[in-house]
């Protein structure tokens, strides 16, 4: 049976950013697309998007929501009062309350402080415990919650996450079309120091790929071959915003900046290497059969420079009182509220539905923005 909303049959391509309590958001998000028989093909995280994305892969289509609130209920702190009844002063005294218990005692099923640790010291550590925080209880957690079998199955949802190899620099990409997946590689896209440690992959010490590019969308950029893709890529950090005035302002304003999305200039990248592939096509069908060759033909098919690719950017809107601390704000009630806006914004961009609109076959690639709030007419 088609799917009117993907009566192409595009590949669907779900890209998840790094952003901590704020990857409530992306499960919102998911949720939607879920519902509307728009679950991806191929998904591609960093950080907690990494998680969130490996609970996706690595359940059957039926559980796949049940394991991700699960999860989210898991590392969420239960409010000390009713967040949806009380004035915006309340909330905001309780989530700083919620904020600093996660600093002092971590988040059970997630991460934990190091006791007696000499790294905060300034001592040398292993470069496995070199953080003030320990994520071995994620690795539990992961394996609870995430069929690894299933996920390394073929014919399943390819799922890519991102980590920084820490001796150069380089960013990798852990792929399960590629090799086979476990909880370390999860656990190494999301070690982001030096609150959580490196993880170790086969010999290399890893750290968070936010710190490299903290929105994956290169990834899929950069594969090869070609093909008609539908990309829902989730946006948690802000890269617009007012000056700031305060120094609470001032430290929002660097983190959104720091692990905003890079991804107008990869667009842009994109499209012109995509042209000048049209281009060498083009000029190569004029050539005399004598010049060509089968070689170079099945060369330039693979570079698929027929395909268009359309990207629905949905970012969080949810300023959190400009609190640099939003990404370890678990409240309960504040997690309930990111993964309501996700699910809103993801039933707004499926409402719109741009990427139905007519485009000519050789558009390279369009961005849809979400559309504007409906305004009641009553």
């Amino acid at each position: 049976m088609i799917n009117p909303l993907n009566p192409a049959r595009m590949r669907i391509v779900l890209v998840l950013q790094g952003g901590g309590a704020l990857g409530a958001y992306q499960a919102g998000v998911y949720q939607a697309l879920h519902e509307h028989a728009l679950a991806p093909d191929w998904v591609v995280g960093t950080s907690i998007g990494a998680i969130n994305a490996a609970i996706l892969a690595g359940n059957k289509h039926e559980d796949r929501l049940v394991r991700l609130k699960e999860f989210w209920q898991r590392i969420s702190h239960r409010d000390s009062i009713d967040m949806t009844r009380v004035g915006d002063a309340q909330r905001r005294s309780n989530i700083w309350l919620a904020t600093l218990d996660t600093v002092l005692r971590g988040v059970p099923g997630f991460f934990k402080p190091r006791l007696f640790s000499l790294f905060p010291a300034g001592l040398a550590v292993p470069p496995e415990e070199a953080s003030y925080y320990d994520t071995s209880e994620l690795a539990t957690t992961l394996e609870e919650l995430v069929d690894f079998d299933y996920l390394n199955q073929p014919g399943g949802m390819r799922l890519s996450v991102n980590a920084l190899r820490v001796k150069c620099g380089s960013l990798h990409s852990f792929d399960s079309q590629h090799q086979r997946l476990n909880a370390d590689h999860i656990r190494a896209s999301g070690a982001l120091p030096p609150g959580f440690p490196g993880v170790r992959v086969d010999g290399d010490l890893y750290w968070d790929g936010g710190l490299y590019s903290n929105t994956p969308l290169e990834t899929v950029l950069d594969d090869t071959p070609h093909v008609d893709t539908l990309v829902f890529m989730v946006d948690l950090w802000s890269s617009e915003g007012p000056e700031p005035t305060t120094l609470d302002e001032v430290q929002t304003r660097q983190k959104d900046v720091t692990f905003a999305s890079r991804s107008k200039r990869h667009i842009e990248d994109y499209v012109n290497t995509h042209t000048l592939q049209h281009k060498l096509r083009e000029l190569y069908a004029r050539l005399p059969d004598t010049a060509q060759n089968r070689q170079q033909t099945e060369e330039l098919i693979a570079l698929g420079c027929d395909s268009t690719m359309h990207i629905v950017r949905l970012p969080y809107a949810g300023r959190d009182w400009h609190m640099a601390a939003k990404d370890i704000n678990f409240s309960k009630g504040s997690i309930e509220w990111r993964w309501e806006q996700g699910y809103q914004d993801g039933l707004r961009a499926v409402k719109a539905a741009g990427w139905l609109a007519f485009v000519t076959e050789d558009t390279p690639l369009v961005v849809h923005e979400l559309p504007p709030y409906e305004r009641s007419t009553v």
